[in-house]
């Protein structure tokens, strides 16, 4: 009779939701890649530059914290993409073509449009790069990124604005070179370079005591002049990828013996 009664009773319906504390992080990203186009249109440069190092910094947290927390599930892993999208793919685009490549329409109609399309090729190669990524999850080694992460790709064109608006250059000064370093990253993103995650560093391990020291210099010193560091390290890093690449196929031309 209690089988009987049990199964008249209707199924348990699970509460439907999301998990609050890693989204309101992506949130936060997505709000400061948002600001970052708004501040951009506003002609506040600087300020949509460091709105989407903001960013980065939101978006490096919500996964740690989703981690800490056993809080992941498909909807965040949704989300974040999707805030990546605007934060590292539209964002920076749109900030690169206010700030210097829409000045490119003085040297001709046909120049403005490589402007536009410049910062269109970026866009539409950080959407590829994160569909790539997306596919590749739980399949790819996790020592490596293939191609160069739209966070750090970000992190380079904000960096020139950054730098160019704090030395008081103006970006109509370097629309050809704003527009290939535009494209560059971009193809950079959707390439078959391997670059390093460092995900293997462990953060819960013990260190040695200078390693410590080694953190508080570099920290010193990206507090002396944050524009010019921090460009300069994502620009190193972006740079290490065909360095690498270049280097390995040396070794292995050299490994290979004559016929």
């Amino acid at each position: 009779m209690d089988q009987n009664q049990n199964l008249n009773q209707p199924p348990v319906r699970r509460r439907r939701g999301i998990y609050l504390l890693p989204n309101l992080f992506t949130t936060a990203a997505l709000f400061a890649g948002f600001y970052a186009i708004v501040a951009a249109m506003n002609d506040r440069f600087e300020h949509a530059a460091v709105a989407v190092f903001i960013a980065m910094l939101l978006d490096g947290i919500d996964g740690r914290v989703a981690r800490l927390t056993n809080t992941q599930s498909a909807f965040g892993a949704e989300y974040d993409s999707l805030s990546d999208m605007v934060s590292f793919g539209l964002a920076p685009a749109l900030v690169m073509y206010e700030w210097s490549l829409s000045s490119m329409i003085d040297l001709g109609w046909q120049w403005g449009k490589l402007g536009w399309l410049a910062a269109f090729i970026y866009t539409a190669c950080a959407a590829l790069r994160l569909a790539r990524f997306n596919t590749q999850i739980g399949i790819a080694d996790k020592r490596f990124f293939q191609g160069l992460p739209s966070p750090s790709a970000a992190a380079v064109l904000m960096g020139m604005v950054w730098v160019m608006v704090d030395a008081d250059v103006k970006g109509s000064a370097l629309a050809i070179p704003a527009a290939i370093l535009t494209v560059i990253v971009g193809v950079l993103m959707v390439s078959n370079i391997f670059y390093y995650s460092f995900k293997e560093v462990n953060f819960k391990g013990k260190v040695p005591f200078f390693t410590i020291l080694i953190v508080v210099l570099a920290l010193s010193l990206a507090s002396i002049d944050p524009p010019k560091i921090l460009f300069a390290i994502f620009f190193g890093y972006a740079l290490s990828g065909p360095l690498f690449s270049g280097v390995r196929r040396f070794r292995k031309l050299g490994r290979k013996k004559p016929d």
